[in-house]
């Protein structure tokens, strides 16, 4: 009896091995074995639905099954982002974050709907895309540092536009006008589009922008660019000189990264990973970041998760100075 229940202990613990995966091959090697839904948490047609549908189209080759961009736009991103905080974590449903979702909503709303480091788990820094400060031509300043000092002269005289309160076009001129001691009004718009569309007219002369949404008004010479808001300058836009030129240790921008429900198994982590590092590196890729400016990093899933407290720890100082809190 001892004997036959022994072989029945090991038929059952081999039975479970097989179905739950302890001696089966890794969950990393047979995932996916259904599509994929990317969730981008805005509308489309902005700057990080198209790098989503760019890596998307790429990641389904890869895979051999469909990677499925699902637009869930609403309250600044964190609709989206709560969807898929709150996913089974299986590596099924995962999120085009950016700085938004995991740095300025999670100070900003006074209700949390998400933690933005415990509730996911991060795959991968998928590249950064710079914003630019432009001004009307008409505005009598030719670089960033004859800017501040015509603000200075002049407090509260002029306006900057943003596309809207919380936005980080909008925290990137608070940033500003803490670093530089300006004083400007921020007018905040209801998108990029209608806030640009100002700006070229003339009724507000200042802007922070994402490069590729102003770059055509750039070449065109209806907007002035007068400086690109990351630590580098800016290969498609090498004449354009960096803030941090005139505002030493200013640094903003925009980036877009993968990440996946909290409790994902690592097996699953690190096959998304690869595939999106791999897609990162594919020469059609690069050429499509190029044309939006971007900067690839495709980074390590710990390369993230380092991103993300950074991001954090810059941005809150920021956010406490300006006063911006959303319901």
């Amino acid at each position: 009896m001892v004997k036959i229940f022994r072989k029945m202990t090991l038929v059952l613990f081999l039975a479970y091995s097989v179905t739950f995966g302890g001696l089966s091959p890794s969950l990393g090697q047979s995932f996916p074995d259904r599509p994929i839904t990317l969730i981008v948490p805005f509308a489309a047609g902005g700057s990080t639905d198209l790098v989503a549908r760019v890596v998307a189209t790429k990641m389904s080759s890869d895979f051999g099954k469909q990677v499925v961009v699902e637009n869930v736009g609403g309250a600044g991103g964190s609709l989206g982002a709560e969807r898929v905080a709150r996913a089974k974590p299986d590596g099924y449903t995962i999120l085009m974050g950016t700085v938004a979702t995991h740095a300025l909503n999670p100070l900003m709303l006074k209700k949390k709907p998400y933690d933005a480091e415990k509730d996911f788990a991060p795959i991968s820094l998928l590249a950064i895309v710079p914003n630019v400060l432009v001004v009307n031509p008409q505005l009598p300043v030719k670089n960033v540092a004859e800017l501040i000092d015509l603000l200075k002269k002049n407090p509260d005289k002029y306006s900057y536009a943003s596309s809207g309160n919380g936005t980080p076009l909008h925290l990137s001129g608070e940033l500003f006008k803490s670093m530089a001691g300006v004083s400007v009004v921020h007018v905040p718009y209801r998108g990029a589009g209608p806030a640009l569309n100002d700006v070229v007219g003339n009724q507000v002369p200042i802007l922070f922008d994402n490069l590729p949404s102003s770059s055509s008004h750039i070449k065109g010479g209806t907007l002035k660019a007068l400086g690109v808001t990351t630590k580098e300058r800016v290969p498609s836009f090498p004449d354009i000189p960096t803030i941090a030129e005139t505002v030493p240790g200013y640094e903003t921008y925009t980036w877009n990264a993968l990440f996946a429900p909290a409790g994902t198994p690592p097996d699953v982590i690190s096959r998304l990973n690869g595939v999106a590092k791999k897609a990162m590196a594919d020469p059609e890729v690069i050429k499509r970041m190029d044309d939006f400016s971007a900067k690839i990093v495709a980074s390590s899933p710990e390369a993230l998760a380092v991103h993300v407290k950074a991001e954090l720890a810059k941005w809150e100082p920021v956010i406490k100075g300006s006063g911006v809190q959303l319901d």
